[in-house]
């Protein structure tokens, strides 16, 4: 089977789409020999998450080690999820992983996650990386990815998400993602206001834990920033290349993480002023070049929505604001929305695919349940369509938005996957 046959195969499984626990995967894992001689660095959270891998394989991409990198979802091509060298790998050294996953698996039943996940854990180990980035990809203390036995973990800013699996609140869902430190290892937490649970899961375990605000810091003026952590500074850095205004709490995790593992992955000041700079990221704040002007972003739950409204702020004046917006049923729509509603004038709806894909139409009548969600800052009520699919919703706003106002889609990855998707 070629790869698409293969995913496609694995989508329609027995398992379903999401079964936590730890057991499948560790049974295959021993199967299969996976083990890494590298340094692993595990990273969870609720979001930055994306920002803070990136971060990290851009630096020590720098500083001359050959980075292997595991994300997930992806946004065009499955081969995103897995780079080795800065480099999405190839279908050939994949389909190779998947027949080995296959030939160990005899009657196991495993989720698409988790048979994709081993598949990865074992194209890496053959690739032979010098430093392995993973991150965790719902929750942490039962993800799959939680397997790995890593030399430091980082934990980004935690919310309210998957609360169906993880909890209904930042305590518990703390504890959940505090499961990825591991005793007397490097434990980072970059998220400004942490949970007690993750803190005192940390020190249960006697992890080495680095919050920041107490083991490290950072400040920053216009032209630059720097960052302390514990009796080290590291000052005069440039700002990253990301856009938003959280982006110094992801980077001054990673260099919290860097100074954790110096004496392991030793990585030189202007690795890090370069790493900074090449650092890229799709669909993250993602402005597209030209008129109007567009924004891409994989915001999708009330945080990071939050988060992203006040980058919109930083902006500066636009007439109207076009917001193609498309999610899952899993989400809080009316919390996630409520930030960013005073900034659209027009809402331009779209259905997501697959089970957990909402309507257009339902996303339509949330918007009329809770009227103050098409409103905005001048009290105008904002118009609302509906569109078959995200791209479909892109082309009618490129067809309405004068080169003066601006574009925005978001809501979840399947979103934005789509408007790039269209945009060929």
């Amino acid at each position: 089977m070629v790869l698409s046959d293969w995913l496609s195969s694995l989508e329609q499984g027995p398992r379903g789409g999401i079964a936590l626990g730890l057991d499948r995967v560790r049974v295959l894992a021993t199967r299969l020999g996976i083990r890494f001689d590298c340094p692993v660095i595990l990273v969870g959270g609720t979001n930055g998450k994306g920002s803070t891998c990136a971060m990290l394989e851009s630096i020590l991409t720098q500083a001359g080690y050959r980075t292997a990198l595991y994300t997930s979802p992806h946004l065009l091509r499955f081969n995103e999820r897995i780079r080795l060298a800065q480099q999405a790998m190839d279908d050939e050294t994949l389909l190779c992983s998947f027949e080995a996953v296959e030939a160990a698996r005899i009657d196991e039943p495993l989720t698409f996650f988790e048979f994709t996940s081993l598949a990865i854990f074992h194209a890496v180990m053959k690739a032979k990386p010098e430093v392995f980035i993973a991150e965790i990809g719902l929750g942490g203390r039962l993800d799959a990815v939680n397997i790995l036995e890593p030399d430091c973990s980082i934990v980004t800013a935690i919310d309210i998400d998957h609360a169906e699996w993880l909890g209904t609140t930042r305590e518990q869902i703390g504890w959940e993602k505090a499961h990825i430190y591991r005793p007397g290892r490097p434990a980072i937490c970059s998220d400004p206001s942490p949970p007690q649970s993750l803190i005192d899961y940390a020190e249960n375990i006697a992890a080495d834990l680095y919050l920041l605000g107490r083991d490290f810091n950072y400040a920053g003026d216009r032209q630059q920033w720097s960052c302390a952590i514990r009796d080290r500074r590291r000052p005069s850095l440039a700002y990253p290349a990301l856009r938003g205004a959280n982006q110094l709490l992801n980077a001054s995790g990673v260099l919290a993480a860097l100074d954790a593992l110096r004496m392991k992955l030793p990585v030189p000041a202007h690795a890090i002023r370069q790493g900074f700079a090449l650092v890229d990221l799709p669909g993250r704040f993602q402005v597209l070049p030209g008129q109007p002007t567009v924004i891409l972003d994989v915001a999708h739950n009330p945080h990071a929505i939050a988060h992203l409204a006040a980058n919109l702020d930083q902006m500066g004046f636009f007439p109207e604001t076009y917001a193609i917006l498309g999610m899952l049923s899993d989400k809080d729509v009316e919390a996630s929305l409520k930030s960013i509603a005073p900034r659209i004038q027009h809402w331009m709806l779209c259905t997501l695919p697959g089970p957990r894909g909402l309507s257009a139409q339902a996303l339509e009548q949330k918007l009329l349940q809770n009227q103050s969600l098409a409103v905005d800052a001048l009290g105008q009520i904002a118009s609302v369509s509906c569109f078959e699919s995200p791209r479909l919703a892109y082309a009618a706003a490129r067809g309405l938005a004068q080169d003066n106002d601006r574009i925005l889609a978001f809501g979840s990855f399947l979103t934005v996957a789509d408007v790039l998707a269209g945009l060929g």
